[in-house]
């Protein structure tokens, strides 16, 4: 079975740390996706809350995840996603639907922040700061 991942921040290529970057190089570009919500800049990376009411969204890009089994493992280290205590969890990995640049909706996992952003600066056009186009980022 095909998966998909929506990326907002760290886990696009050429915006990751060096230590997940050989995972993120092996995801296939799929392209531009949104989703509703509101994107939070948490410092050194940016934290989605979804909110399918929002009149905000979030924009990011959708992956074809390899056949790698272990590739969301790495993610979820990553993330500091633990399934097994969701709620101790920095970010906390969904199945949610996203919006292609086409109209196409499809079903993609996403991490959404898992703490409390109140204090934290929302992101008010919905991208972190170093997305720009395709396969250019800017700092």
């Amino acid at each position: 079975m095909v998966e998909y991942l929506f990326a907002y921040g760290t886990l696009i290529p050429g915006l990751s740390p060096d230590g997940i970057a050989p995972a993120v190089n092996q995801l296939q570009w799929i392209g531009e996706a949104t989703v509703r919500g509101v994107l939070y800049d948490l410092g050194e990376f940016p934290g989605a809350v979804l909110d399918v009411s929002s009149d905000r969204t979030i924009s990011g890009r959708v992956f074809r995840l390899p056949p790698d089994p272990e590739i969301l493992t790495h993610f979820d280290r990553y993330e500091e996603f633990d399934p097994n205590f969701p709620e101790c969890s920095l970010f906390v990995r969904k199945r949610h639907p996203v919006t292609l640049a086409t109209g196409e909706v499809m079903p993609c996992w996403i991490y959404v922040y898992n703490g409390k952003p109140d204090q934290s600066r929302i992101l008010e056009d919905g991208r972190y700061p170093r997305i720009t186009t395709k396969g250019n980022t800017s700092t």
